[in-house]
Order: C-alpha cells, then sequence, then structure tokens
C-alpha cells in the first residue's frame, strides 16, 4: 500500500480485521470498539483525558447521526403496540383471511402481508400484528406452522428489512458509512432485493412443498390457544373506520414521497409524524380518559424496543464514523494536509498496490456482509460494508452504490433475522417451531439467494 499512511491508518485497519474475527467468533464487539476508538484517538493526538473524553463525544456523535433512525423505529413500535391493543390490526389484516383458501395462498398471502407491514412497521412488530391472527388460518389450510415461520421470516426480515424502502434506515447506515446520499443506496438495492427475495422465496416454497409431500413436516391443528382477544376499547365501528384510515394515511405518505421528491431523512419524518399522530388517535379513543397516560406508556414501550435494538449499534457506528467527516469532528484535525479521511486514504492506497476485479469485489462485499450479520443484529456491521465498499469501488473504479446495497442485503439476510437463531426468535416464538429449525429451514434459500444476488451485482457493475 501507499507508505504515506499513517499510523492512525494501520490501527483503523488493524481494528476493522479484529471486529470482523470477532464476530465471526460470535464475540461482542462493544469493548473492541471503545479501544479501537481510544488507541486512534491517542495516537492522533498523544492525550489521555483527550482520548478518554474522545471516547465518549464518539458516541454523541454516533447517537446524533442515528437518532433520526432510533426515532423512528420507536415511534413506529409505540404506535404498533397501540393497534394490538385495540384490535385495530386484527381488523387491518381480517379481509386476508378470506383469501386464504390452500397452503400455498396461504404462504405467498402471509409472505406478502408481512413484507407489505413490515416496510411501514419493521418486521418485529409486523410479526407481533399479523402472526396470532393469520397463524390458525394456515394451519386451517394445510401450511405447517414451520411455513407461516418461514414466510414472514423471508418476506419481513429478509425482503422489507434488507431494503428498507420507507423507513430507511438500513440504506442511511451503509450510505452514510460509504459517503453516498441515501437515493443511491435504494435505487442500487431495488434489483438486488427484488433477486434475493424472488429466489429465496421461491426455493424456501418449493423445499417446503418437497417435505410436506415427503412428510418430513407435520401440520398442526389450529386450537383455542391461538386465539388472541382484545378488549373493547374502541366500538366496532370506529375499529373498522381506523383500520381503513390508518392504510389510507400511509400510503397518502408514500404518494407524497414521490410527488415532493421526500428522501432519507425527510421520508422518515413524514412516516413518523404521521405514526405518532395515528398513535395519538388510537390512545385518545381508545383509552378515553386515560388516553394521555396511555400515550406516554406506549412511547415508553417504544423506546425500550428501539434503544434495545440500536444499543449495539452505537459504539461500532461511532468508531466506523472515525473512518470519514467524523475523524475532525470527534478528534481533531490530526490527519496528515492531502488526507481525504481514513477511509479514502485507504481506498486510494488499495487501489494503488491491489489489483481488484470486478468478481472479487462483490464476492468479498457478500462475505464480508454475511459474517457482520453473525451477531445476530443484521445493522451493528452494516456501516462496516458501507466503508468497504468504497474502498473497494475506488480501487476497480465500479460502482459504490452496487457494491454497498449488496453487502447491506448480505448483512441483514444473514442477522437480520433468517439465518441466525437467537435473531428468529419473534417469528419463531408467534408460530411456536424451535428457532434452531427455522435458521436450518432458512439456510439453503438463502445461501443460494446471495450467490445469485452476487452475481446479478457482478453484472449490474
Amino acid at each position: 500500500m501507499d507508505m504515506g499512511l499513517t499510523l492512525i491508518h494501520w490501527t483503523y485497519v488493524l481494528f476493522i480485521f479484529l471486529i470482523i474475527g470477532f464476530m465471526v467468533k460470535r464475540l461482542d464487539t462493544t469493548i473492541l470498539c471503545i479501544v479501537g476508538i481510544f488507541l486512534v484517538s491517542f495516537i492522533a493526538h498523544p492525550s489521555l483525558p483527550n482520548a478518554i473524553s474522545n471516547v465518549f463525544n464518539s458516541f454523541i456523535y454516533a447517537i446524533t447521526e442515528l437518532l433520526p433512525t432510533i426515532l423512528i423505529i420507536c415511534i413506529i413500535v409505540a404506535m404498533s403496540k397501540s393497534l394490538t391493543a385495540t384490535g385495530i390490526h386484527d381488523t387491518m389484516i381480517s379481509p386476508f383471511a378470506k383469501l386464504i383458501r390452500t397452503p400455498t395462498l396461504a404462504y405467498w398471502i402471509t409472505g406478502i402481508l408481512m413484507m407489505s407491514i413490515s416496510y411501514f412497521f419493521w418486521p418485529s412488530p409486523a410479526v407481533a400484528l399479523i402472526g396470532a391472527i393469520l397463524l390458525p388460518i394456515a394451519l386451517r389450510v394445510g401450511l405447517p406452522a414451520m411455513g407461516v415461520a418461514v414466510a414472514m421470516n423471508l418476506f419481513g426480515h429478509g425482503i422489507a428489512l434488507s431494503g428498507d424502502f420507507v423507513i430507511q434506515a438500513a440504506p442511511k447506515l451503509t450510505g452514510d458509512a460509504a459517503g453516498i446520499p441515501v437515493h443511491e443506496v435504494i435505487q442500487a438495492s431495488v434489483p438486488l432485493v427484488i433477486t434475493m427475495g424472488v429466489v429465496t422465496t421461491f426455493t424456501a416454497f418449493f423445499l417446503l412443498k418437497r417435505d410436506l409431500k415427503l412428510g418430513k413436516i407435520s401440520v398442526e391443528h389450529p386450537s383455542a390457544n391461538n386465539a388472541q382477544t382484545h378488549g373493547q376499547l374502541l366500538s366496532k365501528k370506529t375499529n373498522i373506520i381506523m383500520a381503513a384510515i390508518i392504510p389510507l394515511l400511509f400510503i397518502i405518505d408514500i404518494f407524497l414521497m414521490f410527488k415532493l421528491n421526500l428522501q432519507g431523512s425527510d421520508a422518515t419524518a413524514l412516516v413518523g409524524g404521521t405514526a405518532l399522530f395515528i398513535l395519538l388517535a388510537i390512545a385518545l379513543l381508545g383509552h378515553k380518559r386515560k388516553g394521555l397516560e396511555k400515550t406516554t406508556s406506549y412511547l415508553v414501550d417504544g423506546f425500550q424496543f428501539g434503544f434495545k435494538v440500536f444499543g449495539p449499534v452505537i459504539p461500532i457506528a461511532a468508531f466506523f464514523y472515525l473512518g470519514d467527516a467524523g475523524f475532525t469532528t470527534i478528534v481533531g484535525d490530526y490527519l496528515p494536509q492531502d488526507s481525504n479521511g481514513i477511509v479514502n486514504d485507504l481506498g486510494a492506497a488499495l487501489s494503488a498496490s491491489v489489483p481488484l476485479t470486478k468478481e472479487v469485489a462483490a464476492v468479498t462485499l457478500t462475505a464480508v456482509g454475511a459474517i457482520t450479520g453473525l451477531d445476530g443484529s443484521g445493522f451493528s456491521g452494516i456501516s462496516l460494508v458501507g466503508s468497504i465498499a468504497k474502498i473497494f469501488a475506488a480501487s476497480i473504479d465500479g460502482s459504490i452504490a452496487t457494491l454497498t446495497a449488496l453487502g447491506q442485503i448480505a448483512g441483514i439476510w444473514v442477522g437480520g433475522g433468517t439465518i441466525i437463531p437467537w435473531a428468529l426468535i419473534p417469528a419463531a416464538a408467534i408460530c411456536n417451531v424451535s428457532p434452531f429449525e427455522l435458521a436450518r429451514r432458512n439456510l439453503l434459500p438463502v445461501g443460494i439467494g446471495l450467490v445469485v444476488t452476487t452475481i446479478v451485482a457482478i453484472i449490474l457493475m
């Protein structure tokens, strides 16, 4: 590599490899990220108090950058809980139940509905929204609980979460790390998300049908325990009206996004504001005099969920923000005068010394994305793939957006809830199946999907 790289650069590279190694070993990376931030800061400016302070400052920087994303998730989850408590989600989904007549329809309707709701509510809340309603229906027509779990997993935690076209949390993380706008990541990810989604869902469906014929999977019979009852918080008429208005409001949001060209933080703010007003309306209508207290209660639940999900992301995001504009803000102007940031410097050095091809770059991004997903988060490592995509794109003069989207898809499909057993718990729990068995059933479809998607990415580059 270019010998102009400093000890700061080499230390940063060392910790990137250490973080990957920790993820492969399924070890938590929080302490490693903190140590990395401390050492990079200390090497840049040898002052112990300053280096210690910069660790804290890096967390503030990361939280500031991630706050809109964290906030939208908190509000969406809070709204989802109010929908569940009032039974509105039952009414919203009930028309689809009339369409489910066969196991095939049960698989695809469950999956497509899960994907549609996940784009707005994210998969974990969506599992709670539709699982308890559609599971008994699917069992009644002959689709086993494992098939329901697979459909919800692949369509929700796979397709919807890896693309994340509405809330845009994932493309914002990868786009920030890669130094490109959110809309470029989304645009590049569309054909890859479609490819990955089609390959995995059809493969899983055919394997499921095969095992049903061979008797490897048994169909359970629905019981009364599957039913979920709600208190009469709303009248039937009000429930139906709200169930119609809520999807309409989000459809209007999507129309406004296209009409007003709202993307990234602007689109997130529109969805978040809409969800917040829906939450207020439901709480006041459903709980009457207790509406004020219940609004706060729902929000508290949402914030607990949001920070629990994004807590592991903050330390690793703080470390990777050092690789770009965050270095000057957090540490200070201690890089060489001709430096364009640690990651850009590494990209220039790599492009000058290591001959890469499109094929090698694409395969590497898929592998790194999958490895970073091994922690079961799906989000904690996608900042890394964005940074690596930036390095590789400079080296091969290829599409940084395509590489970034590819790494994002691999990371979220593996870690977001389709392969890692402890990330599968919501869908596995609602369907009463083993998360380890669900992970094993997803492994082959997801593996085939990643191979095909990587090939498509190479062609698009």
